[in-house]
């Protein structure tokens, strides 16, 4: 079985004292600072350079599971004149997750900037069994994420900006779902709890091979971007609800069809492309109002 990892990031429960407690304070919590996950690579290493070229007013961290493959990339900016930091993350791993949120409410007071950037997609020749992608592209593209966004999004500051790079393919995945599902996809009343039963009934139904017959479409990819882009919709409602003061944005994104490890080399557009739009989303300027709660692709509200 192969399939593409992006590096991945952690976050960290505000309710652990002792963790909280231990880590010394270094940054004026003043300082701001955008966290990009599965950084150390293709899309989110675009980003995280393109950050730091149009110099992003704070600190920059580039994120991985890998301290080895972070602290490369990071040197690897500097040998272009860029000045990133690394992080571990791995979004896997809530104990890593939890570290990380730890890290940044401690040393920064939250967090400015998040791009929920990792990710993985199965290869079309991929042998492993339908049901075995489904829940392991499921487990990273949209459980983990969730995860993150659990632990991090309370450590958004004011005016902050978070970015979900989702997919057009998404888009095109909901289109061949049910009727019954569309609905409740495209519904403003969808709680984040009924996504997340939708999404292990996908998971459970493809164990059963009968996700078809329960009105999903075939892909596994597919579904874990229509439950993300949901998701960015839920936390964007519930925002501007519980902090409607904060002028905090969120949006999902497609970054296009990019040549990466994940996506392969016959894509069109280069990793510094697909990075333009989730830039552009992460350094909307401050008293923006839109876009918020909405699927961005080139830089244009998509319909959804």
């Amino acid at each position: 079985m192969s399939f593409c990892f992006t590096a991945q990031i952690c976050f960290t429960s505000l309710q652990l004292p002792h963790l909280r407690s231990s880590l010394p304070k270094t940054t004026d919590m003043s300082t701001k600072v955008a966290v990009v996950t599965g950084s150390n690579k293709g899309i989110g290493l675009a980003i995280v350079r393109a950050l730091c070229q149009q110099h992003y007013h704070g600190d920059v961290y580039l994120t991985a599971r890998d301290s080895g493959r972070g602290d490369e990339a990071v040197k690897s900016l500097a040998a272009d004149g860029l000045t990133a930091k690394f992080h571990q993350l791995d979004i896997n791993d809530e104990k890593s997750i939890v570290s990380a949120a730890t890290f940044f409410k401690k040393t920064y007071g939250g967090v400015d900037v998040l791009i929920n950037n990792a990710g993985i997609a199965f290869k079309d020749a991929d042998p492993a069994p339908f049901p075995v992608q489904a829940e392991v592209t499921l487990k990273t593209n949209y459980f983990a994420t969730r995860d993150m966004l659990t632990h991090f999004l309370p450590l958004i500051k004011s005016g902050g900006r978070v970015v979900n790079v989702s997919s057009f393919v998404g888009a095109r995945t909901l289109n061949k779902c049910s009727a019954a599902l569309q609905q409740r996809f495209r519904s403003d009343d969808i709680t984040e709890e009924e996504l997340t039963g939708l999404m292990e009934q996908f998971v459970d139904l493809a164990k059963k091979g009968e996700h078809e017959k329960g009105g999903w479409a075939n892909t596994a990819y597919g579904t874990s971007k229509t439950g993300l882009t949901v998701l960015t919709m839920i936390h964007a409602r519930r925002l501007t609800k519980e902090r409607p003061h904060d002028g905090i944005l969120v949006n999902a994104c497609c970054p296009g069809w990019v040549r990466t490890d994940m996506a392969g080399p016959k894509a069109p557009k280069s990793p510094e492309e697909g990075a333009v739009t989730p830039v552009f989303l992460a350094l909307l300027p401050a008293g923006a109002t839109d876009p918020h709660g909405r699927f961005v692709s080139d830089k244009e509200v998509q319909p959804w």
